[in-house]
């Protein structure tokens, strides 16, 4: 080869000016967020079931009253005419299973916007990758966007936001190849589910090394042997990505010394990933400790956070119940074969630690080439409820 051909190409590759592969679009954060694509955005919401270019907003609040989700707010728009807000939501009833989205590849869920009514643990969301018959995510939606209690409370992460008064949002990166289907399910006996909501999505190619996302969840209640099960029985290769736990502590004391482990690629007895505690874990120390109060301290953060505590009123609501979340996005742990994730339910009595029976709540997201293994069945309508 020339030689000055070479210094060229040296130079090219350490100065910055070597030709950059080709960009898709998908990952955007700030360092490429002025680069162009080809890639193609749409976004899906009751006002454009399909996603279609140039198809949204054309209901008719005249023509298509009284129409099942095609026009639920025609009486409020019918003065207005096509293009004013004729149906921004849409009606799940008892029982019933709506498709929230289903779109043709290659492409990637971007973002997700939705704010369910309604019992959150009763309503399930599940996705589906290409053309598989078991969802790669299944969880209540409650639990998926860190709310497993029922109840609001502000997160504020990269991957996760859920705002007043009950906006979930969802940023992690969702790539598909032939085909994606969101749906939920209204497991509530009694009452019907309004649900406003926006998948945003880009259609574009999506490379060899992409992995899909799957998300798990799964609860002890009670923990009888003071293990929970956070994730297990995957294989394939793929990477964690992050966890979500709620936990409800059924006695007085510290609750939270127990110790996560991450078996990969064949551990038995013994982890690779030993945490040294449940705060600790979580990224946050001592207790959750605020020492000027003496009370936890709520906080969230951009891959960490205890952004919910409950605690008891002095009446009915007599329970404390925590939640909180880690992401491990600058952190993934990557596997080749298997995983398994466990966390000890662990407390501290005078003297040294309490194993306890408390009732714990997680959703596991990963990362993984398909197919996945089978789920665990979900808890009936009664076991997913929160008293």
């Amino acid at each position: 080869m020339n030689k000055l051909l070479i210094v060229c190409l040296i130079l090219c590759a350490t100065t910055g000016f070597a030709q950059k592969p080709a960009f898709n679009g998908l990952d955007m954060g700030l360092s490429n967020l002025s680069r162009l694509s080809d890639a193609k955005t749409r976004s899906i919401s009751p006002e454009n079931f399909t996603g279609e270019k140039g198809k949204g907003g054309m209901a008719d609040p005249i023509k298509q009253k009284g129409q099942r989700n095609v026009a639920n707010a025609a009486n409020e728009a019918d003065e207005l005419g096509v293009g004013w807000k004729v149906n921004p939501f849409i009606i799940i009833n008892p029982g019933e299973t709506f498709t929230i989205a289903e779109i043709e590849g290659p492409g990637a869920i971007q973002h997700i916007w939705m704010t369910p009514t309604g019992n959150w643990q009763w309503s399930i969301i599940r996705f589906y990758w290409d053309d598989e018959t078991t969802p790669s995510i299944e969880a209540p939606v409650g639990a998926f966007f860190g709310m497993a209690w029922n109840e609001f409370a502000h997160l504020n992460s990269l991957a996760v936001t859920v705002n007043p008064g009950s906006a979930f949002n969802c940023y992690w990166k969702m790539p598909f190849r032939k085909k994606c289907k969101i749906t939920m399910e209204n497991l509530n006996p009694d009452e019907p589910m309004r649900l406003y909501y926006q998948v945003t999505y880009v259609l574009t190619e999506i490379g060899e090394d992409e992995a899909y996302l799957h998300a798990q969840y799964r609860r002890s209640n009670p923990n009888t042997t003071s293990l929970h099960t956070i994730l297990d029985g995957v294989k394939g290769k793929g990477h964690y990505v992050g966890t979500y736990m709620g936990v409800g502590v059924r006695n007085n004391g510290w609750w939270g010394e127990g110790e996560i482990k991450f078996y990969l690629d064949g551990d038995k007895d013994f982890a690779t990933i030993v945490g040294t505690g449940t705060e600790d874990y979580f990224c946050g120390s001592y207790n959750f400790e605020n020492r000027a109060t003496k009370q936890y301290q709520e906080f969230s953060t951009a891959y960490a956070g205890l952004h919910q505590v409950i605690r008891p009123d002095g009446m009915y609501r007599s329970q404390q119940r925590f939640g909180m979340y880690r992401w491990h996005i600058q952190d993934p742990i990557r596997f080749d074969r298997d995983l398994k994730v466990t966390i000890q339910d662990l407390g501290w009595r005078h003297g040294g630690y309490l194993a306890q029976q408390s009732d714990i709540i997680t959703v596991a997201f990963w990362y993984q080439r398909e197919p996945h293994a089978p789920f665990p069945k979900l808890p009936d309508r009664k076991g997913l409820e929160v008293n």
